[in-house]
């Protein structure tokens, strides 16, 4: 851990609502005119598009495990290492998974090279003079025998929606943009399981704070669910998991949502409609203090 080189990472898997916590830091930035050297999780994958589908095929043939949430299909270490590096020099290696023919076109102009969707970019150094490093991905806390990702973050935020809810977000997701069959998908939900439950979940008992998107509809069959709970169906739950170490005010928390409440000593429930905001209000003095420490020129441990 770092306190003049802060390094931020959110955690979860997709369609849990990383993309609403990094909107909500990218608003914080602004406000506070900090630069931040972002990467995604995507870019630690080990293997491309073509080569993740090769890779696939041969592991259910040979009946063996195999994910995106596993060690095999990642570069943890790369992750461990680039987060310690930031930590200690303000710098680190980054490469950018590119989604989209916009994004090929953005860095083949910027690098001089010749990237498709699916593809890596090259490694490059990260800029000096960058505020801190902010992470969203699937792993940002991951942790497995002989490193662990989590001992190089400042502030580690988890993201995950009951798991019920994160079914049935994957479902309809694959079914409207991939064309997937709810079958198909079900039988990937059962192929990651093992790297689930082994690398993923294990990271929301060490988040700083985590947001847990919960509906108060039905979603005790999510594989026969007709669609995907609102946020006006959903609560969110906000722990602490240390309210000391994080200031958390929360009587101050509780009179900015409205409809909040305590749950427990350490945590907080608000409408699933206002995480943006809660998010904002939580995180913005954290982002503050951690700013008056590395302008202080401190080395925590």
């Amino acid at each position: 851990m770092s306190e003049k080189h802060p390094v931020i990472a959110v955690t979860g898997s997709s369609g849990a609502g990383t993309t609403t916590v990094k909107r909500a830091f990218e608003h914080i930035f602004f406000r506070e005119n900090i630069n931040a050297a972002v990467i995604e999780g995507d870019s630690y994958h080990r293997y491309d598009r073509v080569q993740m589908r090769e890779e696939t095929r041969l592991a259910e043939q040979e009946g063996r495990n195999f994910s995106h949430f596993g060690a095999e299909a990642n570069l943890f270490q790369e992750i461990e290492n680039t987060f310690r590096q930031y930590g200690e020099t303000g710098s680190g290696r980054r490469r950018y998974y590119i989604h989209s023919d916009e994004e090929a076109e953005f860095h083949n102009d910027r690098l001089g090279i010749d990237a498709s969707p699916g593809q890596f970019t090259p490694w490059e150094d990260i800029s000096t003079g960058t505020d801190l490093l902010f992470y969203e991905g699937l792993h940002g806390g991951v942790s497995d025998g002989d490193f662990d990702v989590s001992r190089f973050t400042d502030l580690l935020i988890g993201v995950v929606p009951i798991v019920n809810l994160e079914w049935i977000q994957k479902i309809h997701r694959d079914q409207a943009e991939r064309g997937y069959s709810a079958e198909a998908t079900v039988d990937t939900i059962l192929r990651r399981m093992p790297d689930y439950v082994h690398y993923i979940t294990p990271q929301f008992s060490k988040t700083d704070i985590n947001f847990q998107r919960v509906p108060t509809v039905d979603t005790s069959n999510p594989f026969i669910a007709r669609d995907i709970p609102t946020a006006d169906e959903s609560y969110v739950v906000i722990r602490f998991r240390d309210p000391v170490k994080m200031e958390a005010d929360f009587p101050y928390l509780i009179s900015m949502l409205k409809d909040s409440f305590m749950s427990r000593r350490n945590t907080i429930v608000c409408p699933a409609g206002k995480m943006g905001l809660a998010m904002e209000i939580i995180f913005t003095p954290i982002i503050e203090r951690m700013m008056d420490r590395a302008q202080g020129g401190g080395q925590g441990a």
